[in-house]
């Protein structure tokens, strides 16, 4: 303690006629003998943690989370052949659709502005079902991993680190389980040559998929342990954070240093893609005028119910199939920015 801290402290205790002493108190003595004695008993519980997981009967759950997983995708790039998705340039906006809409909710950082008209280019399987990495745990009771060690472990999808958690996977075939299940290889041909009532199928099946891996995570999640990031949303699973100092390594993020971890939900796992959807009463490319009127559902949703799959009526208060439409009377308008 420095020489100020001293002489403040001592003029402290003279006014409120304490004594001052540098030295520990008796009874932080004992405390700290206490600690040091129940420390082995607390290192020795944490080990013995690795014996209670996986648990058994979870272990059905976590399989049929792969297999809703591995059609979920499958389905997904299917219908990616047939019904293009657009993504913005600079930020993150997804539209399914040809034509991108009109609506000013560009707010990236890049260009400066808070509402400007987004820059369609062709998006991927990743806009609409939205990667979430976490590392890879050896050992449920291994300690944290240290910012020093952040680059001695692999990042996994974080639902496959999840079901590898509960017994589903073996630790050390989760790399090649997901480079094989990940990237199905299916033939431009074959998709565009479907009939209209088998694409519709693929989307029923896709929508289907979609719900048992959402309602699966919920499941583990109240088993299995997992932390977000409150400020970038950082994922891992297991009983504690990482100590990996990756929060805000972008300039224009206003924090910067660890994690503040918080316990994580079914969002966080499987994020839910929020975009724009047209229905059949809006017009052709929707503009900014009538965003009061549109309606929205997730990434996901909405490519399914271009092929025709029928939408569970949960999502119906946001996609408002039934409600007004904004009236436009030239079917395409001006596309200059």
């Amino acid at each position: 303690m420095s020489n100020w801290r001293h002489k403040v402290w001592r003029n402290l205790s003279s006014i409120q006629g304490a004594s001052y002493s540098t030295t520990p108190s008796r009874t932080n003595k004992i405390k700290l003998d206490d600690l040091r004695k129940i420390r082995p008993m607390i290192l020795r519980r944490i080990e013995n943690r690795a014996k209670d997981y996986p648990v058994k009967e979870i272990v059905p759950v976590a399989e049929e989370i792969l297999i809703a997983r591995k059609n979920l995708i499958s389905n997904v790039t299917a219908l990616l052949k047939v019904f293009p998705v657009l993504t913005c340039k600079f930020c993150s906006e997804v539209f399914v659709g040809k034509e991108g809409h009109l609506i000013e909710t560009c707010r990236s950082y890049i260009r400066r502005g808070n509402n400007r008209l987004h820059e369609w280019v062709p998006g991927s399987i990743n806009d609409i079902l939205v990667p979430v990495e976490s590392y890879h745990l050896h050992n449920i009771s291994q300690g944290v991993i240290r910012h020093e060690q952040r680059f001695d472990y692999d990042r996994v999808p974080a639902i496959l680190e999840l079901c590898c958690q509960a017994g589903a996977i073996h630790p050390e075939e989760i790399l090649q389980y997901s480079k094989i299940h990940d990237n199905p290889q299916i033939s431009d041909d074959d998709i565009r040559s479907l009939p209209a009532a088998d694409l519709k199928y693929v989307g029923a099946n896709a929508l289907m998929a979609w719900e048992k891996v959402r309602a699966g995570v919920k499941k583990l999640l109240l088993v299995y342990p997992s932390k977000v990031c409150k400020r970038c949303k950082e994922v891992h699973v297991g009983p504690s954070g990482h100590k990996a100092r990756l929060c805000g390594v972008f300039k224009y993020e206003s924090w910067r240093g660890t994690h503040y971890w918080e316990k994580a939900g079914v969002n966080d796992l499987v994020p839910e893609k929020v975009v724009w959807h047209r229905r059949p009463q809006d017009p052709v490319v929707l503009v900014d005028e009538g965003r009061s009127y549109y309606g929205h559902a997730p990434a996901i949703v909405s490519l399914c119910s271009h092929a025709g799959a029928i939408v569970p009526v949960k999502y119906a208060c946001k996609m408002k199939p039934q409600g007004l439409s904004f009236f436009f009377t030239n079917s395409v308008p001006n596309l200059e920015t």
